[in-house]
């Protein structure tokens, strides 16, 4: 009989599954026990309140603002850093990275500090009636800072995997720069580009440090769902966070299972 699986199988998938049900099922569970204390009325009345509601719209839309953002600059990015040779590349290739090391709350009380009404591009915008801290717009630039990386990060290799043959023939028949990119470029590259997208939306959902220190924090208008999540917490309202922390978990499985397809999906064009 043919053997499926190479020697260790059952022992290397014994242990997965029980570091995995430690560090991720039996948390996650227990956000799910905690909110089925409540009833079916409760829970609808808590997840589904003007103010969680106002926090869902803003949290998604955020994030979905900031990923559409990121898949034209982080498009580019990776373009220049896969396809050029320039002083200073990696030093470029380590700023993509900043992101990934410091922490939120940094980065949240630096975009604070720069876009006060006295800070050095805050003093330019306030005149011109853009309020760049304690609002919307500045949830959405500081989603964008954290999840920059992650369309660059998946677009460089396959800009660097895919060279220039394709372009070079596309040249040779005429075709123009526009159409050698809307034409061959931009459909080899798509499927990376939407994973990409796909991840940066999901990171950008689950940010909390950062935006803490730029949004104001104010129910109905700049408070996102995270934040919601500690404001129930800070008033013992165990049970209200879980069911709100219940609505988030679901969302995040289905963005994963979206990453999950999409990646499937690139997989086939490879």
């Amino acid at each position: 009989m043919k053997r499926r699986n190479i020697p260790g199988f059952k022992t290397t998938m014994g242990a997965t599954l029980a570091w995995l049900g430690v560090i991720v099922l039996i948390p996650l569970s227990s956000v799910v026990w905690t909110s089925w204390s409540l009833s079916g009325a409760e829970f609808w009345r808590i997840v589904w309140s003007p103010r969680a509601v106002a926090a869902y719209k803003l949290t998604f839309g955020a994030a979905a603002a900031a990923a559409a953002i990121n898949a034209a600059i982080g498009l580019l990015i990776a373009w220049v850093l896969a396809r050029y040779e320039f002083a200073g590349k990696n030093f470029m290739n380590a700023l993509i990275d900043i992101p990934f090391a410091l922490p939120t709350a940094v980065a949240g009380l630096t975009y604070s500090s720069l876009y006060a009404t006295n800070g050095w591009f805050g003093r330019f915008l306030e005149p011109l009636g853009i309020h760049a801290v304690h609002s919307r717009l500045a949830v959405c630039i500081v989603l964008t800072f954290i999840s920059l990386p992650f369309v660059v990060r998946t677009l460089q290799p396959v800009f660097e995997d895919l060279g220039t043959e394709a372009e070079e023939a596309a040249h040779s028949l005429g075709a123009s720069r526009w159409q050698t990119f809307r034409l061959v470029i931009f459909p080899s590259i798509l499927p990376a580009l939407l994973t990409g997208v796909a991840l940066a939306f999901a990171r950008a959902v689950g940010e909390y440090g950062s935006v803490v220190f730029v949004s104001g924090n104010l129910p109905m208008k700049t408070e996102i769902a995270p934040l919601l999540i500690m404001g129930q917490l800070e008033n013992y309202n165990f049970a209200g966070a879980s069911a709100i922390a219940f609505v988030l978990l679901v969302a995040s499985f289905a963005i994963n299972g979206g990453i999950n397809l999409l990646s499937k999906w690139s997989r086939r064009y490879e």
